[in-house]
């Protein structure tokens, strides 16, 4: 897809302070692989031996190690709409060239991904979601690309940590389409994919706890209960269904 195609793309600028964080360790170590691990523990579907997966918003690239470890795949194709980024990420990529020997990096919208149909075995799209303007229609290509059964691997953090101070001091989002833990499972399940409550993960994280940071937790001054907090992130692993069309 040339620049001139996705010239027009809804898009909120990140700051520089969030350019910089996605190549810490702090985001590699604390959030990035903790997320990838779920996420593997929570597919109850048979996987291809060596697959092929889409890393949708792929940013920097700092993924594409922890994903070859963690599904051996013989393909990676990232996906990202911040050119800059894409630089460091084909960085990363030769990195991993001896484990991944085939990685691909495309210039693209989530919303309109350069990618065929049927063409994935995972989509992989971790804390892209909620810098999405036009979320239907992101996931509707999720679904296009992914081959029959075919998983999406989603990561998310919820609208009670994008909305609160701290993310809104440090970073940019699109503040009319971020949703709750429900709504994006809504939303998911409504765009053709299916799991049950063993493919749903909904972690109450420290670094996601903005008020603070689980510091009242640690020195045992409060047990958070799920279903009597706000949750701040939701992992699922949903399968495409089938459909007339497909």
């Amino acid at each position: 897809m040339s620049s001139s195609e996705i010239s027009n793309v809804p898009f909120v600028p990140e700051t520089a302070f969030g350019i910089w964080f996605l190549r810490t360790h702090t985001w590699e170590h604390h959030v990035l692989r903790v997320a990838i691990d779920d996420l593997a523990r929570l597919i109850d579907t048979p996987l291809p031996a060596a697959p092929v997966i889409v890393d949708a918003g792929c940013g920097q690239g700092v993924s594409f190690r922890l994903l070859a470890n963690a599904f051996k795949p013989r393909r990676i194709v990232g996906v990202d709409y911040h050119a800059p980024s894409l630089m460091l990420a084909e960085q990363a990529a030769q990195a991993c060239r001896e484990t991944v020997a085939d990685i691909e990096l495309l210039h693209g919208d989530c919303a309109q991904l350069p990618l065929p149909d049927a063409s994935a075995d995972l989509v992989f799209c971790h804390q892209t979601f909620h810098h999405l303007v036009e979320q239907d229609r992101a996931l509707a290509e999720f679904r296009r690309v992914l081959k029959p059964d075919g998983v999406l691997l989603f990561a998310e953090s919820t609208d009670a940590y994008i909305k609160s101070w701290v993310i809104r001091l440090l970073f940019r989002h699109p503040m009319q389409v971020q949703k709750s833990a429900d709504g994006y499972l809504d939303m998911i399940r409504e765009a053709g994919f299916r799991f049950g409550p063993r493919n749903v993960s909904l972690p109450y994280l420290w670094w996601s706890r903005a008020k603070d940071f689980g510091l009242l937790e640690r020195l045992g001054l409060y047990r958070p209960q799920p279903g009597k907090r706000r949750e701040t992130l939701v992992n699922v692993a949903a399968v495409k269904t089938a459909s007339d069309t497909d």
